[in-house]
């Protein structure tokens, strides 16, 4: 009877204790259990010197797109600047010297436009990258752990993988999703092989969307799906992203989860999202390499924040 009774708990034990070897299968990160950084570990000196040879005419292009309040943003979020000219209302100066000035007061979520999504941005079941639990470091004042403050200059190779050429569309359907035979076949035109370090963007034409077809710019939108993202990671890369609003095929054809990618991605894979990139002009002028440069604002305990980096060739 005992030995069934202990078949018996054991049986009942077992799907709990797999469930928890899977739940952790994915942390301590690879870079140490107190990591805060994910791939931006793979930003060394050398990763740096090897960008910067791809400077060959000094051409700068700002990747941002303007933020302001009619751009459409994600569900709740907005944006809204006021200026505000403090003790010069009716037209009076400050003083006898006529000083005047403008100051601006803006009242905006931080995931409004460009942005870097850190990798405290999005978890799995309330557990972040490398195994943060959300009781033990988010609070009302911001993250106490995993905050972009963290994030040293991103300064690397970046690509950008023009898929409309691939679709042979101007603006890629929502919803289509982009597997690694795409992303090889378009590394394959361009005449690119990813390497360790690198930032990957991908031209879609959803930015021809916004101020003409809003709604169905947040609505969809194409992107990378598991099996490819799987491989990006796999490649090294410290950030994805391009000119959509999530970075990842939107509705996932194979998942009901919210942003699986996402997930894959940030909390598993401590690699950043780089959201609404403007490549349209990187893409004109088919430079499919630069220097990526990027040394976003350090506001402390956020997990985003609005970004304009520079690419150079």
């Amino acid at each position: 009877m005992k030995t069934t009774f202990a078949k018996l708990a054991l049986a009942a034990m077992l799907p709990l204790a797999m469930h928890a070897a899977s739940a952790a299968d994915w942390y301590p990160s690879a870079y140490g259990p107190n990591d805060e950084i994910g791939a931006a570990n793979l930003l060394t000196p050398d990763v740096v010197r090897q960008a910067v040879t791809l400077v060959k005419s000094g051409k700068t292009y700002p990747l941002a797109v303007p933020v302001h309040k009619e751009l459409p943003a994600f569900r709740h979020r907005s944006f809204r600047l006021y200026n505000v000219q403090v003790g010069q209302q009716g037209g009076k100066s400050l003083g006898p010297n006529k000083f005047t000035f403008n100051d601006e007061l803006v009242n905006a979520w931080t995931g409004v436009g460009t942005q870097l999504n850190g990798i405290g941005h999005i978890g799995i079941d309330n557990v972040y990258y490398n195994g943060n639990k959300a009781e033990d470091f988010v609070t009302v004042d911001g993250v106490k752990k995993l905050g972009v403050e963290k994030v040293p200059p991103i300064v690397t190779r970046g690509v950008v993988l023009d898929m409309t050429a691939h679709y042979g569309k101007a603006i890629v359907p929502g919803g289509t999703e982009f597997t690694v035979a795409d992303i090889q076949a378009v590394l394959k035109r361009e005449g690119l092989t990813l390497r360790k370090g690198d930032v990957v963007l991908f031209n879609t034409g959803w930015l021809e969307l916004v101020g003409k077809y809003n709604q169905q710019f947040l609505e969809a939108e194409p992107g990378i799906g598991m099996e490819a993202a799987q491989w990006l990671a796999n490649q090294g890369i410290v950030a994805f992203g391009g000119d959509t609003w999530a970075s990842e095929v939107y509705p996932n054809p194979h998942s009901k989860e919210e942003f699986p990618i996402n997930q894959y991605m940030l909390a598993r894979r401590g690699i950043y999202n780089l959201e609404l990139i403007d490549s349209r002009a990187l893409v004109r002028d088919k430079a499919w390499e630069f220097l990526f440069v990027l040394g976003q604002p350090l506001y402390v305990g956020s997990t985003q924040v609005n970004i304009n980096p520079v690419a150079i060739r």
